[in-house]
């Protein structure tokens, strides 16, 4: 059996629930019950058949609403690895920190082509240090101040998923200098990144090698699969860019969050409109479950 999850906080009525249904009927997927997981913000709907049939049938179709469709046993993850930068956070820290060097239009203009897949993600941000050279070191500590904030929904997601035994990963193609301190406010488990390489209080405008890369993100994804002796049905990878194709992949249940074209176009499940506790209905967990501070 599959489980479709309808996502619309304050939105949703039976109504919506009993027209999601009708439309996997007609699309031949072979419906059954249905059920909330929070009144009026999400709800269940079991179905038999066609999985892609049924994704074809409700995305789109319910405004403001997304759309989660996976197999319905083993919906809850004991593993989460996400991407930081335009996921867990909501900028992309360097394009912030080109801003305080005065070149932030440049440099996110690169920045862009290369989460859509146009520009080799290795290339691409070497070529994006090198425009820092020479940018004092305190530029690092005063972006995280003034410029990082969480994502809406990211402690949430991450507590909740560990307070129920998950373990969670921060794995970002950007710097240690910002997801060091993301990832401990968060509570992520793990923390893997980037190091700027600084020399004389100030940017080399080099990256210490081997840059952590899609290649990585998917390795630290099937490192932590084997650590802990699951199999990827477990595990969640949550991402925006085309950096992050791979773990998506690779993944049980691997989540475009409010993504690029190529990497909404390729994952299970699309993330458009809400924000990261929608990956806690997916998974079937209520409010009444979610850890909160």
């Amino acid at each position: 059996m599959f489980t479709a999850t309808l996502i619309a906080p304050g939105k949703l009525s039976s109504g919506d629930i009993s027209a999601a249904r009708d439309r996997l009927a007609d699309a031949g997927c072979a419906p059954a019950a249905w059920g909330w997981v929070d009144a009026g913000d999400a709800g269940d709907i079991a179905f038999a058949l066609s999985p892609d049939a049924a994704r074809q049938a409700l995305e789109g179709a319910f405004p403001g609403a997304d759309v989660a469709i996976q197999p319905s046993e083993g919906r809850r993850k004991a593993l989460i690895v996400a991407d930081m930068d335009s996921t867990m956070i909501t900028v992309e820290c360097i394009d912030e920190l080109a801003d305080y060097a005065g070149i932030k239009a440049q440099i996110a203009e690169i920045t862009e082509r290369a989460m859509r897949g146009e520009l080799d993600f290795a290339g691409a941000l070497d070529a994006r240090v090198a425009l820092l050279k020479g940018l004092d070191e305190g530029a690092i500590d005063l972006c995280l101040a003034e410029r990082v904030t969480l994502m809406p929904g990211a402690l949430t997601l991450v507590r909740t998923m560990k307070a129920l035994g998950a373990y969670s990963v921060l794995v970002s193609g950007g710097f240690t200098r910002f997801a060091e301190p993301v990832g401990a406010q968060i509570g992520f488990d793990r923390v893997v990144a980037n190091r700027l390489v600084v020399a004389a209080g100030a940017l080399d405008g080099t990256v210490a090698k081997p840059i952590v890369d899609s290649g990585t993100k998917q390795a630290e994804l099937e490192r932590a699969i084997a650590e802990r002796g699951l199999t990827p049905a477990q595990a969640l990878a949550v991402g925006d860019g085309a950096n992050d194709l791979a773990m998506i992949r690779a993944a049980g249940l691997g989540v475009a969050y409010h993504a690029k074209p190529i990497v909404a176009a390729a994952a299970g499940v699309r993330i458009d409109h809400n924000d990261l506790t929608a990956l806690l209905w997916a998974q079937g967990i209520s409010r009444s479950e979610w850890a909160t501070d």
